[in-house]
């Protein structure tokens, strides 16, 4: 039962990192990592099968081998998340408890971001070329 609830949860997961590839504000690694772990405890199949992956498969590559997100995608991240809580905040809805739900979870996602997202290793060019 859990190796299936794993699978749903994981296929999910993959299909919201698909869709943060092309929607400013959602993100794709996060989602991507989530069924990595998900597929591992679940179905080695599945597993190899995202980290081969021809689209996927980068991204993960890039978290792995760095340890973590770099500051530039950082930073295009909280600027895309900004982007779209201000047009959801200010434009979209016009009630005020909603725009500070909105901006009170831009704040919460900006400090997970910079706080909670380990930060990319330097790759030792030196390393590579042996």
């Amino acid at each position: 039962m859990k190796r299936t609830i794993y699978i749903i949860i994981g296929c999910i997961s993959v299909v919201l990192g698909i869709i943060g590839i092309f929607v400013p504000g959602l993100p794709t690694t996060p989602f991507l990592l989530l069924s990595s772990w998900l597929f591992y405890n679940s179905s080695k199949r599945l597993h190899d099968a995202l980290h081969r992956s021809k689209w996927l498969g980068p991204y993960l590559r890039r978290f792995q081998e760095r340890k973590g997100v770099g500051w530039k995608t950082k930073a295009v991240s909280i600027v895309c998340m900004w982007t779209m809580i201000s047009i959801s905040a200010f434009v979209v809805f016009e009630n005020w408890h909603v725009r500070l739900l909105l901006l009170g979870l831009g704040v919460i996602g900006t400090c997970s971001v910079l706080f909670i997202v380990p930060n990319a290793k330097r790759v030792d060019k030196s390393v590579e070329k042996e």
